[in-house]
């Protein structure tokens, strides 16, 4: 019981605290991080199909993504 505890935290410790891969995040994934919701995940998906995402600041290039929500996500994103 014990065991199986531990290592359900420790997943979901993994899970909750790698870095997000914007280029093949899914748009659930997206809206899970803190400041993006579903227009701002559609607008990553959509830059994506076009250029390719090589960092957080990548995203000041789409509308609505401004140096004060990309901080956030570099914080969260870490």
């Amino acid at each position: 019981m014990i065991k199986r505890l531990v290592l359900s935290i420790l997943f979901l410790s993994t899970f909750l605290f790698a870095a997000i891969d914007f280029n093949t995040a899914s748009k659930d994934d997206l809206m899970a991080i803190k400041g993006i919701g579903d227009k701002k995940a559609d607008a990553i998906i959509e830059y994506r199909k076009h250029k390719k995402i090589n960092s957080v600041e990548d995203l000041s290039s789409i509308k609505g993504f401004g140096p004060k929500l990309i901080s956030k996500i570099k914080k969260q994103n870490n």
